[in-house]
């Protein structure tokens, strides 16, 4: 393998791959100097890595930014954490790879302060980061250091779960193209759509998009106002995505969280994270790109290698959003990138034909069993943990200290159908007088939660009607009681998305404080 002198530009060699699996790909070699740009130290003298279009298996090999460094089983050069964001710490790596000590090591010692520090290929990537964080700052203005507390959760969180996680494939992400049915689903309800899309309401602070410089848009499946929306097209779309995720993982899976198709614009940046649980088992659709130059998703695999994917409309890419961290650090270039985020999670019954559990290969029979028991998926544990949490891990603790009763809220049974209560029919129908007498018989119905986390309040203010949802309130329904079971969106969000700011829903809401919390990434 070669290395590059010292007088040339940086830029990164991004592997496409081409087939349903990676077994075969063809290099792109993207030019992002303009992206990561020169820094203060460097003058002239970042190194080079481009592969110029060239086989990465050729004898020679891909071009280095210095001695020794690592390649990743696609061919790309790789680098470590904290290179081109913030993901174990806020602080970004200066050891450039142009330094002496990394260009001829054997010649020049390591100084103290670079002892450790992984070597910096992108340039002055904390100089972009403290801008970055300083727009958030100033966007909020006296609230502005709720910037920092996000990025401070965003980057302990990265640290932290992901070795406390239960991994289900090897590598922990594969590019496909996407079954026909599910694209043919969302690039219709896009081709309908497109043009009605509304601005993402952000909570105070959140640092996962820079969306004070680039506002992200939605075009949500559960707006009912936009054509052929609601939720019979949400169960569509993860009935037919299930099955190839399944196939991938080994693992029966439920489905978590599908809000629509989000759209990002010209310079938007996704700060690279896990997802929270019980975000575990994805997938990334490319449904529609305008695009200069392709919009890479970072990945960190199981390997701890760096991996930049890129996507045209049409393709796939599966990952385990739980633990394997990914986003897109580099600001797009282009007018938009259209995506859709189908997430699921893993019941607990292995689907793979060689059991590694020593269990019944009867999963269907166990789980049915299960469920008439009142377990659903992985609560038929013992301690209700998650099989996608390792025991005795740190995620185990905050898990079961935040589920004292060994289980969540009740899942969707496969068998017996929706958890849906009479009070979220109520709700959904606007029938205020019936579900006045539910409650009042029946008052912890207020607060009664379906297979996807939803409240009879949410599904108020689906239906538009201020009726329903001032008397939960008034019965005691937390305004603030987001969806997912606690990772998804607020009532003033739903509201806002479907509705727009002037609904007297969304009055009614704003009036009593409500917050506005929109889904995670």
């Amino acid at each position: 393998m070669k290395t590059m002198g010292n007088q040339q530009w940086f830029t990164l060699a991004i592997i496409i791959a081409t087939a349903s699996t990676f077994s075969s790909f063809h290099v792109c070699a993207l030019d992002f100097s303009s992206i990561l740009g020169k820094t203060t130290d460097d003058k002239d003298t970042a190194a080079s890595i481009n592969n110029e279009g060239n086989d990465p298996t050729a004898s020679d090999g891909p071009v280095l930014a210095y001695p020794g460094q690592e390649v990743n089983s696609f061919g790309q050069p790789t680098y470590g954490v904290d290179i081109s964001f913030p993901i174990h710490r806020k602080n970004l790596s200066t050891n450039y790879a142009w330094l002496p000590h990394n260009q001829d090591p054997e010649n020049n010692p390591t100084p103290k302060k670079y002892e450790g520090m992984p070597i910096q290929v992108m340039g002055n990537k904390q100089a972009e980061y403290d801008e970055f964080l300083k727009g958030c700052r100033k966007h909020y203005g006296k609230r502005g250091s709720a910037c920092d507390s996000v990025e401070s959760d965003r980057v302990e969180m990265s640290l932290r779960q992901p070795k406390s996680m239960q991994n289900y494939t090897d590598l922990g992400f594969k590019k496909i193209k996407a079954p026909e049915a599910v694209f043919k689903l969302i690039k219709a309800f896009w081709e309908t759509n497109k043009d009605n899309g509304k601005t993402e309401q952000w909570f105070t602070g959140n640092t996962y998009t820079n969306h004070w410089e680039a506002p992200t848009t939605m075009v949500s499946v559960e707006d009912t106002k936009l054509r052929g929306a609601g939720f019979a097209l949400k169960n569509e779309i993860w009935t037919a995505a299930r099955e190839t995720i399944e196939e991938w993982t080994g693992e029966e899976l439920t489905q978590c969280s599908l809000y629509g198709i989000r759209v990002y614009h010209e310079g938007a940046i996704l700060a690279t994270h896990v997802d929270r649980m019980p975000l575990v088992s994805s997938a990334i659709v490319n449904v529609a790109q305008d695009v200069d130059e392709p919009w890479p998703i970072e990945v960190y695999a199981h390997d701890g290698k760096a991996y930049n994917v890129t996507m045209e409309p049409g393709d796939m890419v599966l990952y385990e959003s739980h633990s394997v961290l990914h986003g897109r650090p580099f600001p797009l270039k282009g007018r938009f990138y259209a995506n859709v985020f189908i997430h699921f999670e893993p019941t607990g019954h292995t689907l793979r034909h060689g059991n590694d559990h020593g269990e019944s290969s009867d999963v269907d029979g166990k789980y049915k069993e299960a469920v008439e028991k009142g377990h659903g998926g992985h609560e038929a544990a013992v301690d209700g943990l998650p099989p996608y949490i390792k025991r005795g891990s740190v995620e185990e603790e905050k898990w079961l200290s935040a589920h004292p009763h060994g289980k969540k809220e009740k899942m969707k049974s496969f068998t017996t159908g929706s958890t849906q209560t009479d009070a979220h029919l109520a709700a959904q129908e606007n029938d205020v007088q019936r579900l006045a007498q539910i409650v009042e018989k029946e008052k912890g119905l207020i607060a009664a939660k379906d297979e996807n986390g939803w409240t009879p309040l949410h599904e108020g203010v689906r239906a538009g009607s201020k009726e329903v949802v001032e008397l939960l309130v008034k019965k005691g329904a937390d305004p603030n009681e987001r969806t997912n079971f606690g990772d998804g969106v607020s009532p003033l969000w739903l509201a806002e998305q479907q509705y727009g700011k002037d609904h007297p829903v969304v009055i009614f809401l704003t009036e009593i404080g409500a917050v506005s919390f929109g889904p995670e990434l």
